[in-house]
């Protein structure tokens, strides 16, 4: 399978990567090592995680998918194959998100431990801390790249101005670079990250993963009544597209994904994976049956009048 390059890293991954937030939540560990394993199989080769996942779950602390996606890699003894994607900052029981340096020095060793490994390909920022300095975080951040226990670090959900000024601070305090930006991103999500960093990531040459790629499941046609949003456990987020243009995206979806025999969802990932912005979506799956999509996206071949027909639908008024 032809490999992407992340942004300005040296990192080569498959066009989706495999979200994990779903792993000691809504699939326990014999589920998500089958999806692993498909995923694998298929020719992907990285995944995304989070400390934080899934802590909101009852029963759960957090750790939960990290836990899980090591105990995989260290079964199969495949983690030099993997590009291994984890995320730091969210509440994991500090009451608040936390970007200091004492927190991410903390939390990174705790993620190691958990992924039964001595580094992290991609250590992301999760969330903005605006009371810490964007100086302050990234030195926690060289000081783990210096120590070797995270290679290449990024960011999530930042508004562009704090990225414009962690941008800054490296280039004027020589401090790390955040060399991949990970959004909310998908068909009927498009105006956060298109109106917002964007054009900061084209300028500086980010790599982009996509998160919610398939806006709950929205996308994948399988919620097109409020009858339907009972289906799985998150299905009333989508409630919010049951709208007139929810429905004009869902028609086009149907009319391409007719044209090409493959799933909306094939077709929804399909569409980020021709986007020049994105480098590749997240997507999760709780059934093995969801990876198809992941190979259908991949592999079909949208023309110009399939991009045209699914941008118009999900343009904004």
């Amino acid at each position: 399978m032809e490999k992407r390059q992340l942004g300005n890293t040296d990192l080569s991954i498959a066009p989706i990567v495999l979200g994990g937030n779903v792993f000691g939540w809504t699939i326990d560990k014999q589920q998500s090592f089958k999806i692993l394993d498909k995923f694998t199989e298929e020719g992907f080769n990285a995944i995304d995680t989070a400390d934080v996942y899934s802590r909101w779950a009852d029963g759960n602390e957090g750790g939960e998918s990290e836990t899980i996606i090591g105990e995989w890699m260290q079964e199969r003894d495949n983690r030099e194959d993997m590009t291994l994607i984890t995320k730091v900052g969210s509440d994991i029981g500090q009451g608040h998100i936390d970007l200091t340096e004492d927190h991410i020095l903390m939390a990174v060793d705790k993620s190691l431990e958990r992924l039964h490994t001595d580094y992290i390909d991609l250590y992301l920022t999760h969330w903005d801390d605006e009371r810490t300095p964007v100086e302050e975080t990234l030195g926690a951040y060289q000081k783990l790249i210096d120590a070797g226990k995270v290679r290449w670090i990024g960011a999530s959900n930042l508004s562009p101005e704090r990225l414009q000024a962690s941008l800054d601070a490296h280039q004027n305090d020589g401090l790390p670079r955040y060399e991949v930006f990970q959004p909310e991103y998908n068909l009927i999500d498009r105006k956060g990250f298109e109106q917002g960093t964007a054009n900061l990531c084209k300028k500086h040459g980010l790599g982009v993963i996509t998160y919610y790629s398939l806006a709950n499941g929205f996308l994948s046609g399988k919620y097109r009544s409020k009858d339907d949003l009972d289906k799985s456990v998150r299905g009333h987020r989508s409630e919010k597209y049951l709208n007139e243009r929810g429905y004009c995206i869902l028609d086009a979806l149907d009319q391409v994904s007719e044209n090409h025999g493959i799933s909306q969802a094939g077709v929804s990932l399909a569409w980020l994976v021709n986007r020049s912005e994105v480098t590749a979506p997240i997507v999760s799956a709780t059934k093995l049956h969801h990876l198809d999509a992941f190979t259908e996206a991949v592999e079909v071949n949208l023309d110009a009048d399939d991009m045209e027909l699914l941008n118009e639908a999900s343009a904004y008024e």
